[in-house]
């Protein structure tokens, strides 16, 4: 099969930072993330990964590649309680999470801007139990096409996602999704403050990317805010990194838990939805 040039700028560009240093993590010797498809997707895509984002990043490789982990025991989870659950992954952009977490008996819907939606589809295998709808997050449409949204159970994951809208927009996501999803969950991580305002402002690069403003923005003793979402919002409980390897794992846990440091990297924070 011929490689396949991504044509992406501006936000979705950023799925091909996120695949590079998953990538990279996950072709370890002992990864933090066994993700062996993640490797096929560099293979298959036509693109000057290491001339855009740099040389890869011990430190953030194994951090992004431990954020894709922490989404994934948190939706394994709430599947030992709710097996036939539909895992619903908004801005899924090249992430593989439906083949590391599939238990045989999941759905899957994963919802893409159209331009990463077919991305998705060339590059990807089908099944019978995953879905992919060309349709932005933004378009909450796609809470229609949830099944039986009640009976099995839903939990949606926003991993890079929300920081890059407007905070209204995902106060309206949040708000929607505790209305329409009693009994499910959603995931989701944000950055803090300051360095959100430093991509505002132009000045954050990744190599010769200048990465997007990050509108939404949160530090993490703010979590409890999430709550006036909506009145149907029953929990609101910080997640903790699982633990990395070695001496930069370590260091990598040790930013994520210490006040100061840990608002320089992405929180992970799981809401719950009562009736």
């Amino acid at each position: 099969m011929a490689r396949v040039r991504p044509m992406l700028e501006g936000v979705p560009e950023t799925l091909l930072w996120t695949l590079y240093n998953r990538a990279y993590e996950a072709g370890q010797l002992y990864p933090v993330i066994d993700d062996p498809m993640a490797l096929q997707l560099m293979a298959d895509l036509d693109y000057p990964f290491e001339e855009r984002f740099g040389r890869p990043n011990a430190f953030h490789s194994q951090a992004q590649a431990l954020r894709s982990r922490c989404f994934d025991l948190t939706v394994q989870g709430y599947l030992r309680g709710h097996p036939e659950a539909t895992v619903v992954a908004l801005g899924d952009g090249l992430e593989t999470g439906f083949w590391r977490v599939d238990n045989g008996r999941l759905s899957w819907l994963s919802v893409e801007l159209p331009q990463v939606a077919a991305l998705r589809r060339m590059l990807l295998p089908s099944s019978n139990r995953l879905r992919t709808l060309s349709r932005s997050a933004t378009d909450l449409s796609w809470l229609d096409e949830i099944e039986d949204p009640t009976g099995r159970g839903v939990i949606v994951t926003t991993q890079g996602l929300l920081m890059y809208l407007q905070p209204w927009v995902v106060r309206k996501i949040l708000a929607t999704c505790a209305e329409r999803l009693p009994g499910g969950v959603l995931v989701l991580d944000s950055m803090a403050r300051r360095p959100a305002k430093g991509t505002v402002a132009g000045k954050s690069k990744v190599g010769s990317m200048t990465v997007p403003p990050m509108h939404w923005a949160m530090n993490p003793g703010e979590r409890k805010k999430l709550r006036s979402a909506h009145p149907n919002i029953t929990e609101v409980r910080a997640l903790g990194l699982p633990r990395g390897r070695g001496a930069m794992g370590e260091l990598i846990r040790l930013q994520h838990l210490t006040p100061g440091l840990r608002t320089l990297t992405p929180a992970m924070t799981l809401l719950r939805f009562g009736t």
